[in-house]
């Protein structure tokens, strides 16, 4: 297999394989997400609160994706850091119903962003504005004003409306950070 393996990577054949880290406060939906963007057969049929991290894998047309999903309960978010090296790509989830915990959501964003092993980087930032399905929840315009993403100069970023459950907005996203991690340098 070691020469097929070489072949295929001298013609360009094998995706790239990437590392993502999935985070965002508790209950905003990142297990969902990703799990979501699994192929079908190999997706829970049951979410539970993440404890720690979790990895999963998933293949896009041209990359090979392993996310770190990794707990938001506030206890867990101090192992976020440890996996920042490591990472290519940042998938940053937000429960657009949760108003209360959206100050919240930005400390932890600035605190992400403002860490010596990410600050540095032109890393890409993928925000989801999750959970728009419900009667309440703030437009993805609402939460990027709210998380003033617009002050984030150095790195690429996108935001998109989503709905996990039903897997709404997630493919936009997953495009467009395949792009962007498509033209970084390695």
């Amino acid at each position: 297999m070691g020469l097929l393996d070489k072949l295929s990577g001298w013609l360009g054949l094998r995706k790239k394989e990437v590392n993502i880290l999935c985070l965002g406060l508790d209950n905003s939906g990142k297990t969902t997400i990703i799990n979501q963007l699994k192929p079908a057969n190999t997706q829970a049929q049951e979410i539970v609160p993440t404890i720690g991290f979790n990895i999963e894998k998933f293949k896009s047309s041209s990359l090979s994706f392993t996310v770190f999903d990794m707990s938001g309960q506030s206890r867990y978010r101090n192992l976020w850091e440890h996996y920042y090296k490591e990472s290519q790509a940042i998938i940053f989830v937000i429960d657009s119903g949760d108003k209360l915990r959206m100050v919240v959501a930005k400390e932890e964003l600035d605190t992400l962003l403002s860490h010596q092993d990410i600050r540095s980087r032109r890393m890409p930032v993928l925000f989801f504005a999750n959970k728009t399905d419900l009667q309440d929840a703030m437009s993805s315009v609402k939460v990027s004003q709210l998380l003033c993403l617009e002050n984030i100069k150095d790195k690429p970023w996108h935001i998109c409306a989503s709905n996990a459950i039903k897997g709404e907005g997630l493919q936009e996203g997953v495009d467009w950070l395949q792009d962007h991690i498509k033209t970084m340098k390695t």
